[in-house]
């Protein structure tokens, strides 16, 4: 069924087996296309952007760190104090108004019910962090958990002694990496796995001592995938001066270019059965997903999610066995909960948000070990029931109209206008940028960074090159980012070397950034595949692959003639990459 997203106005496509979806669960089809139900949800999740401020619980002293800006309407306690006994969400319950639209109410009492500061579950001098869980000195980690000694990075897991990394597990002195997996001294490297000392490494298994390589398994002393013996090879890393910024910027170039001249698997899907999307590992009848993985089946839309979900449409940053779940983030686990978020052990929610151990609530906010209850009021089960009943039609006859004039019902997730963050310190500011006027013409609020205080002591363009001719007192100096706030990753135009930085680099012979934390994350995730398919065909055109510049090591199934096999992709069809289809792909890479 084609249908006109009443956001982007664009056409979308539903299938038959999302349409027999919303029919077994019982909620309307969705007005919006997918990626602005994704972008809808993401303009709820601050990661990244952290302040100090004080708690608003009573009689707290000193200052906190957290999601919430100084200025936010939102009412914030202390992750001690929101999780303890000395306050009742249920304390601000209020009745439903059926003359008044159900999200206008909605907000009235989120702003009311304390939110917590920052999600940070036991940290060991780990208190700079967002929603994690067990690190142990670490500085700046979002959505990772179990880290000691790492900073800088973002979902990372069970990984020492590394910095700047995003999606890395079960790693240590890694550096500047993405996708990676049980490695040890891995730098500049993406999508590489049980890879020992190396640099610059694309799509590799099990490798080590190799420089700039593409596509190998099993390879030592190789550098742009050429073959040299142990002692020529030292010999060349250590005339590569790699703690020289420029050269270090030289092979990054040379780095790009030379993936390009290697083919690409059309996604990284393994291990999974009739599903489409991207970073799939153990997946059935999973359509149109990402970063999922252990035994999800029968889904949509799904981006990050893990543990065995099933029969889930439109969620995110989910997991642990939840089931029938839509348009939902940040649930572990749910079973039946609908347009929320931050649920935690909880079935048959609706319009709630940070809810946990609960069940049958309707527009709540921060309730625990609760059931049959609307806006934070008790109510019986059957009162619940007809209340509930009456809601979702009062939802359709007197519906929400946010400031761009947009009508908001039952089936829609929370309007933007209910976030308590700027478009720009959320996801939604990563996955769907904007500038501020943009964001603001959209309909948008923009938070404006106060300046900071302070004055830069030096511009990268005055730092040494080399690693080698900068000594400890660089950690007293506040440096100028190289993208000056000119750049849309909302950049703190400053950032300074801390003396653990420091030391990780001088080990590590690695040069130092010249961008600022926020920067150096977007250029990374950048480099990582959209959330978002196009059908293609495999590029594999016999001896070689279709632009000719790859040539086959192998005769093809296919023989001398043009591979025709189809499938979706994350490679949309204007990028230079070559793409392959997996088996013409396997036939290459082995």
């Amino acid at each position: 069924m084609k249908t006109v997203c009443k956001n982007c106005k664009n056409d979308f496509i539903l299938g038959d087996e999302e349409i027999n979806f919303y029919k077994k669960v019982n909620v309307p089809t969705p007005q919006f296309c997918p990626d602005c139900r994704l972008q809808q949800r993401m303009i709820f999740r601050n990661e990244r952007t952290l302040y100090k401020r004080k708690s608003d619980a009573p009689n707290s002293q000193g200052e906190i760190f957290s999601i919430f800006s100084p200025d936010s309407d939102q009412i914030v306690y202390d992750h001690k104090t929101w999780w303890g006994d000395s306050w009742d969400a249920m304390s601000f319950g209020q009745d439903i108004d059926f003359e008044k639209p159900f999200f206008e109410q909605l907000k009235t009492i989120w702003r009311k019910v304390p939110d917590v500061a920052l999600l940070n579950i036991n940290p060991v001098n780990s208190d700079y962090c967002s929603i994690t869980e067990g690190n142990k000195n670490c500085y700046l980690v979002v959505g990772g958990d179990f880290n000691e000694n790492v900073m800088y990075s973002s979902f990372t897991f069970n990984t020492r002694d590394s910095i700047d990394l995003h999606w890395v597990s079960k790693s240590d002195l890694c550096y500047e990496s993405s996708d990676c997996l049980s490695s040890s001294r891995l730098l500049y490297s993406r999508q590489s796995d049980s890879c020992l000392n190396s640099a610059f490494l694309f799509n590799c298994r099990n490798c080590s001592d190799c420089f700039g390589c593409v596509n190998l398994r099993n390879a030592s002393h190789c550098i742009f995938n050429e073959q040299f013996d142990k002692k020529t090879y030292e010999e060349k890393i250590k005339e590569m001066n790699l703690a020289s910024f420029s050269q270090i910027k030289k092979f990054k170039k040379q780095f790009e270019e030379f993936i390009l001249k290697y083919p690409h698997k059309f996604a990284r899907v393994i291990k999974s059965i009739n599903s489409t999307g991207d970073n799939l590992d153990g997946t059935k009848n999973c359509k149109n997903c990402f970063d999922v993985n252990s035994g999800v089946k029968d889904c949509g839309n799904i981006w990050l999610s893990y543990s065995a979900v099933s029969d889930c449409y439109d969620c995110d940053h989910f997991g642990r066995n939840s089931q029938e779940c839509y348009q939902v983030s940040t649930v572990y686990p749910g079973n039946r909960v609908f347009f929320s978020r931050f649920i935690f052990d909880s079935h048959e929610i609706f319009y709630s948000y940070n809810c946990h151990n609960c069940s049958n609530l309707f527009g709540c906010v921060g309730l625990r070990n609760k059931s049959y209850c609307i806006f934070n009021k008790q109510y019986s089960k059957k009162s619940f029931e007809e209340l509930k009943a009456k809601l979702i039609k009062h939802m359709e006859i007197v519906p929400y109209i946010d400031r761009k004039d947009r009508l908001y019902g039952y089936g829609d997730f929370f309007p933007a206008d209910l976030s308590p963050f700027g478009y720009n310190e959320t996801v939604a500011q990563e996955l769907f940028p904007l500038t501020k006027k943009e964001a603001e013409t959209k309909g948008y609020f923009w938070r404006e960074r106060k300046e900071r205080d302070y004055k830069n002591d030096m511009e990268t363009k005055d730092l040494p090159d080399s690693l080698n001719d900068i000594d400890e007192t660089i950690t007293q100096k506040v440096i100028g980012c190289g993208h000056k706030g000119e750049c849309t990753h909302e950049c703190t135009k400053a950032y300074k070397i801390t003396k653990t930085e420091f030391d990780f680099y001088k080990k590590m012979n690695i040069p130092l950034p010249r961008l600022c934390y926020n920067c150096r994350y977007c250029e990374r995730i950048a480099k990582r595949n959209p959330i978002k398919l196009w059908k293609r065909k495999c590029e594999c055109a016999g001896s070689a692959s279709s632009n000719n510049v790859y040539k086959n090591t192998r005769v093809h199934d296919h023989a001398n003639s043009v591979c025709e096999k189809e499938f979706e992709t994350p490679y949309s069809p204007d990028r230079p990459e070559i793409v392959y289809c997996e088996t013409c792909y396997q036939q290459e890479v082995y």
